[in-house]
């Protein structure tokens, strides 16, 4: 470990110094945080339900614990990426981590189905766009909706729309859908399969690193790995008690395609870009 050298090296947000330790070091603590990241969302959601006369409030608390859970799929990601890979993707695995619409894509990611890491990128980079067009004729500029609805829900504050007219924005508990199970469930039937203790990351880790997920990557190669990994974890007695065989579908048919290669940066629009596509999408409409 490297002895802090600025004030700003003490205290949270420091998980970007994960890509400063051996790879040993790297599972050793990720081993450590996911039952502590499981564990507050389980607790998080547990409040939410006890507010649910709060419309508001049980929404918020179930945002707060789905990005928990993206936390576990990112670190999951980084045991899933090659070591030799590893050490140059750390630095922005751990940026996603920290990010708000990084965590949000990573939820979203788990209910699409491309059919390879190129069709993937695609769409992840529809979901990191500052701003789209939104009318039958995109006659609407509008900011990305991932960070709006959370925003949103979030605060009541001063918004403007392409008028430049300041309007007040009044939070609804109505806009995310947030409380999904699909990621809760994958996170959970990891941790149910021994993936989560030390000896099972060493297998995810070894399993995995088997296939770099860089283009043409699909489907067929995480079931597969997938398979592998769950024959290891048997083979080692890590699978609990709790685990069973609704688990294994979660784990085959709802866990994404590992994503340490793909980029989450969020991507400013211009407002001519948009102004132009409107002019576009007006005169093709005017066409047809």
């Amino acid at each position: 470990m490297v002895a802090a050298t600025k004030s700003a090296d003490i205290g949270m947000k420091r998980g970007r110094a994960l890509a400063n330790l051996q790879q040993a070091r790297q599972l050793d603590i990720i081993a450590e945080g996911l039952p502590i990241l499981i564990e507050s969302a389980d607790n998080l959601l547990a409040a939410a339900k006890a507010l649910d006369q709060h419309d508001r409030a049980a929404t918020i608390l179930r945002g707060h614990a789905s990005e928990e859970l993206a936390k576990v799929l990112i670190l999951v990601d980084i045991v899933r990426c090659p070591p030799k890979l590893r050490s140059q993707r750390v630095g922005s695995m751990m940026t996603w981590f920290y990010d708000h619409l990084a965590r949000l894509i990573y939820l979203d990611a788990q209910h699409w189905k491309p059919t390879d890491v190129l069709e993937l990128q695609a769409y992840v980079n529809q979901h990191r766009k500052s701003h789209y067009l939104e009318g039958d004729v995109g006659e609407y500029i509008m900011p990305n909706w991932t960070t709006w609805s959370r925003e949103g829900l979030l605060y009541a504050d001063i918004v403007s729309h392409e008028d430049g007219e300041l309007i007040w924005h009044s939070p609804q508990a109505i806009m995310p859908s947030y409380g999904d199970s699909g990621p809760w469930q994958v996170c959970t039937s990891l941790r149910d399969m021994g993936a989560f203790t030390r000896n099972g990351l060493d297998i995810v880790s070894s399993i995995w690193s088997q296939t770099d997920f860089k283009d043409s990557q699909h489907w067929s190669d995480t079931h597969r790995l997938t398979h592998e990994m769950l024959l290891g974890l048997e083979k080692a007695n890590l699978i609990s008690e709790a685990a069973d065989q609704d688990q294994l579908r979660f784990l085959y048919d709802h866990w994404q395609l590992p994503m340490y290669r793909i980029d989450f940066t969020r991507l400013e629009v211009p407002l001519e870009d948009l102004r132009a596509e409107q002019q576009t999408k007006f005169w093709s409409e005017m066409g047809d």
